[in-house]
């Protein structure tokens, strides 16, 4: 062989080197700039107790909202969602479950569902939702609430609707109260109505549940509320502003998903245009009692909340409407309860009682046990026998008044 063809060889084969690690330097600039997430590999799927993949083209994946402060070394999941990514009809559905849901949790017996994030972490959590509502979910994303704060000012802020005065009293209190908790001054919030919130502001409206703004339920419907407004403001964005936002925003995710995962998942929800977001809750008005001393606990039928997020899920029926064949064979849905009633994306649902319980009986309540003062605290909480004054989980101070309700100072 001459000289030169082995030149020529030698060119070429540098040539293809070159070219190929361009490739794969510029794939890892792609990565680390756009993909560099807190990315989880201890997973074992074998753990989780996931179903059977249903759909190959619907996939859910569990979302932890997560309440830990510095120092804290375990997290409770205080917002659960599963979101389901609807590739077939263009829909990335959320459901939400109340974070006091007396379930099974695999070796600690009944307990709380938020739990079973404090036992086992993410793998426990989804071991729990799997088993006690038959899901197939072996992925999760889990977010910080102080990295909320991070995401939403880097959308430069989302819109909330403070709808009444109650609201806004709260989160004036819930905005102070952490910015204590912090060592800053945040800004409050001026008024009611339509208005652009900052991370602080939005999360705290996400936090809100005293002084007559609806319980732990309204809590969940705000929480929708939220998200909605993400959703709505990165709808609104162009192709370079998406990609900067993906570059700040990346860092705060936690999640089992790897990049090979993400990048087919996101283009399956885009296939048909930016995908509809829906949001409801578990369980539904009327399906619910509360239970344990002080009302610990929220107790349903789990196999019927179980129907619920199966037939949401795979055959698109919003939990409280049921599905009626038609004469071309599609599905259509009835109503069987007030249209708002598990809708909060048009507005939060505050009905009396916190959503209508199952009964107005004695159902699993404890709350007549008034002999001794300390077993009216909640979980969590504590009563000050000095004071008479008791403290919620949050740490806030209360008093009750002679109906037993709860009035902050």
């Amino acid at each position: 062989m001459s000289l030169k063809r082995i030149q020529r060889r030698l060119v070429r084969i540098l040539a293809v080197l070159v070219v190929l690690s361009a490739i794969f330097c510029a794939g890892l600039y792609v990565y680390r700039t756009f993909l560099g997430y807190n990315y989880d590999s201890t997973l074992q799927e074998e753990d989780l107790a996931a179903g059977i993949k249903a759909d190959e083209n619907i996939t859910n994946i569990a979302l932890f909202g997560l309440d830990t402060r510095e120092g804290d070394t375990q997290s409770h999941s205080d917002c659960i969602m599963i979101v389901s990514v609807d590739n077939t009809r263009g829909k990335i559905k959320m459901i939400s479950l109340m974070r006091d849901s007396l379930v099974a949790i695999d070796g600690y017996g009944m307990d709380k569902i938020n739990a079973a994030y404090w036992h086992g972490g993410p793998s426990l959590a989804i071991r729990t939702l799997n088993e006690n509502f038959g899901t197939d979910i072996t992925e999760y994303v889990a977010v910080n609430f102080e990295q909320l704060v991070e995401i939403i000012d880097a959308l430069e802020g989302v819109e909330i609707n403070v709808e009444t005065q109650e609201e806004l009293t709260e989160l004036n209190r819930v905005i102070r109260d952490y910015g204590i908790e912090q060592g800053q001054t945040f800004q409050s919030v001026e008024s009611t109505g339509l208005q652009t919130l900052d991370g602080v502001q939005a999360l705290c409206y996400g936090r809100i549940r005293k002084g007559n703004t609806g319980d732990d339920w309204a809590r969940v419907e705000r929480q929708g509320v939220v998200m909605q407004a993400m959703f709505t403001k990165v709808q609104s964005l162009s192709a370079s502003q998406l990609i900067g936002l993906m570059q700040k925003l990346m860092p705060y995710v936690t999640t089992s998903l790897s990049a090979t995962e993400i990048a087919p998942l996101i283009v399956g929800a885009l296939q048909h245009g930016v995908p509809e977001l829906e949001h409801a809750r578990v369980p539904l008005d009327g399906e619910w009692y509360y239970s344990g001393p002080s009302n610990t606990y929220i107790e349903y039928d789990l196999d019927v909340a179980a129907e619920h997020i199966r037939a949401y899920i795979y055959d698109d029926v919003f939990p409280g409407e049921t599905a009626s064949d038609t004469s071309d064979g599609s599905s259509s849905s009835t109503t069987t309860q007030p249209a708002d009633a598990n809708e909060p994306l048009g507005g939060v649902d505050f009905d009396e009682p916190p959503t209508a319980p199952m009964t107005s009986d004695d159902t699993g309540s404890s709350s007549s046990s008034t002999d001794d003062p300390a077993s009216l605290a909640e979980e969590g909480g504590w009563y000050d026998p000095e004071t008479g004054d008791y403290y919620d989980s949050d740490g806030d101070r209360y008093y009750l008044d002679d109906s037993g309700t709860r009035v902050y100072y």
